[in-house]
């Protein structure tokens, strides 16, 4: 066999090899890349986005969309090639897999705590919005979960309203935590609770509550011994009318601004983005402030791509976003829910000019 021959033939078996070992061998990466841009104010895979009953609704036919990133499973880890060409695609994001799943984190688990956060963000999305409508929403300190074999096992149940412990009245969930360490481990604590199912969509101001008594127990954590019941407190709303939210397939707080922009559009007359096309995205607390998300830049090339004008930046993500604006896309920066209202009047109105930018000074 002459000699250029066999080089000819050990060269393309060797490139062969190092393709089959770029293609099955995985690499600590992942991807991330523009997900759904879905509109607040219509429909998604058949049902409304936001639905409300028990209170007067209006005509909202704008777009307030919110925004996604679709990253790549826990389970999965690219190969050299898809890594190398996720380099090279601008639409998308390789990063490293740990930024997306902290070691340890399975896909169960990785799924169950963005399935939380979007309930939470849900929750807090109505609470915000009402807020900003002035209308008043009740809420009430509540047994959140309760620690498998803990102290308070088969004593207090999720959805329990406590009401105080060892007779001072709780008004936040924190204040469970301070009066049950004011004890020792093993000293008795009073818990005065109205049973889940008693206080199930009711006000219960004036229930005596049902006191029931606890040993505690040593926390498990190191340092200096601390009490504990075996119990997480949060906090329960009472809504004055029913908004329910469905959106499946998503996870994540990110989304919270734009549920809250979508339910006061659909709780007001007239449409708060004129005709405009607005997107989205930032969490939100219960008292309207507007948090950071990740994979902004993503976001803003799924918005535009849908067809975005205007996007709704929270303010800490501002500096990330300006540095690769899609063309023909103008980012808000907001701090709060009531600037992105106040964002969405001038949008309306015409008077862009007063928008605080992401890219002003």
């Amino acid at each position: 066999m002459p000699s250029r021959t066999a080089t000819l033939i050990t060269s393309t078996l060797t490139l062969i090899a190092l393709l089959g070992v770029a293609l099955l061998v995985p690499t600590p990466y992942s991807e991330m890349s523009p997900g759904p841009t879905v509109n607040t104010l219509g429909t998604y895979g058949g049902d409304t986005v936001i639905q409300i009953s028990g209170r007067k609704t209006y005509p909202a036919d704008g777009h307030l969309n919110m925004t996604t990133v679709r990253v790549t499973g826990a389970d999965y880890h690219m190969n050299l090639v898809e890594s190398v060409f996720g380099w090279l695609r601008h639409d998308d994001k390789v990063v490293e897999h740990d930024t997306l799943y902290p070691k340890g984190q399975t896909a169960e688990q990785s799924d169950q705590q963005n399935a939380e956060e979007f309930t939470q963000s849900q929750d807090s999305a109505k609470v915000a919005a009402l807020k900003e409508l002035n209308i008043p929403v009740p809420s009430r300190v509540v047994v959140a979960a309760v620690v498998s074999g803990g102290a308070s096992q088969g004593v207090l149940h999720a959805g329990d309203v406590i009401k105080a412990v060892d007779g001072t009245e709780v008004k936040q969930p924190d204040d469970v935590a301070t009066l049950v360490t004011k004890h020792k481990p093993g000293e008795p604590v009073v818990f005065t609770v109205v049973p889940a199912a008693q206080a199930k969509g009711k006000a219960v101001d004036g229930v005596p509550g049902r006191k029931i008594t606890i040993t505690t127990r040593k926390s498990a954590d190191t340092g200096p011994s601390r009490a504990v019941v075996g119990i997480q407190a949060g906090v329960e709303h009472l809504f004055p009318f029913s908004i329910d939210i469905k959106l499946a397939d998503v996870g994540g707080p990110s989304a919270g601004t734009m549920f809250a922009l979508g339910i006061i559009d659909k709780l007001t007359p007239g449409n708060m983005t004129g005709g405009h096309f607005v997107a989205g995205t930032g969490t939100i607390d219960d008292d309207g402030t507007v948090g950071p998300i990740g994979g902004i830049s993503l976001k803003t090339i799924g918005a535009r791509n849908k067809g975005a004008q205007y996007f709704l930046t929270p303010a800490d993500n501002c500096g990330e976003a300006a540095k690769d604006i899609p063309g023909g896309l103008t980012l808000v920066k907001i701090t709060t829910l009531d600037d992105a209202v106040k964002a969405l009047a001038d949008i309306k109105s015409g008077n862009t000019e007063a928008l605080p930018s992401c890219t002003k000074s």
